[in-house]
């Protein structure tokens, strides 16, 4: 099984999706959107940019957990990730981004 976006409305309206991993992991979740043609945007813009590590932006959290950022090329956060336990760890789920966006399909939850 290959990797997967799912997209999702929530009570507030708004969309938003997630990258999930072969595995079923959540690797990447995104801001939040106004219309669902934002999100599907979101989409196309994480399959654009997973391939180039200049657009991972890595971070430690205040607790000092290391994560990352997928930006695109205005510098707009497209998504983020969990935090992770170590910087290991964490490039482990840039891998995972890198070689699932570009050939996950989408999985409209919207109307469920």
């Amino acid at each position: 099984m290959a990797g997967k976006f799912e997209l999702t409305k929530g009570a507030s309206k708004k969309f938003k999706f997630t990258l999930k991993a072969a595995n079923g992991r959540v690797i990447l979740t995104s801001q939040t959107y106004a219309d669902k043609a934002g999100a599907l945007n979101g989409i196309e813009s994480v399959r654009q940019h997973a391939a180039d590590d200049a657009y991972f932006e890595r971070k430690t959290s205040k607790q000092g957990e290391p994560y990352f950022v997928l930006k695109a090329a205005n510098t707009q956060i497209i998504g983020t990730s969990q935090m992770y336990a170590s910087t290991a760890t964490m490039e482990q789920g840039i891998a995972s981004v890198k070689a699932n966006a570009p050939t996950a399909v989408v999985e409209d939850l919207t109307a469920a």
